[in-house]
């Protein structure tokens, strides 16, 4: 299917597409005229794709996952997803850490907005 078609079904705009073959995430088949050519297992690896983004990892790290989760073969998996599991547990414990520092920042501008709010009364 062209891109318009694999965006349409995907739910991912063909600059997304793109972006994500210009990352090495998926290689396209081509159609003689030289347009992209999506197989439905390159639309179910952007779905995959699409999920481990929205989940905040980072391309470095679904580029390195990846072939494990799409290949089909179970070769090598438990090493793969040992030290993804670790990569993925790093991230999230950086996000945390961020999360803690943005509420306490807001939690400061909550104290500010109160105190504020008192000395207009």
């Amino acid at each position: 299917m062209k891109i318009s078609e694999a965006s349409r079904v995907s739910g991912v705009s063909a600059r997304s597409l793109r972006h994500y073959e210009d990352e090495g995430l998926i290689v396209p088949g081509r159609f003689s005229n030289g347009f992209r050519d999506y197989c439905q297992s390159t639309i179910d690896r952007v779905l995959i794709i699409r999920s481990l983004l929205e989940s905040g990892l980072p391309v470095r790290l679904i580029r390195e996952v990846l072939p494990s989760l799409t290949d089909g073969s179970d070769a090598g998996t438990g090493m793969v997803c040992a030290e993804f599991l670790h990569e993925v547990q790093g991230h999230r414990d950086r996000l945390a850490a961020r999360i803690a520092v943005l509420s306490d920042q807001q939690a400061a501008l909550d104290a500010y907005l109160r105190e504020a709010h008192r000395t207009d009364l």
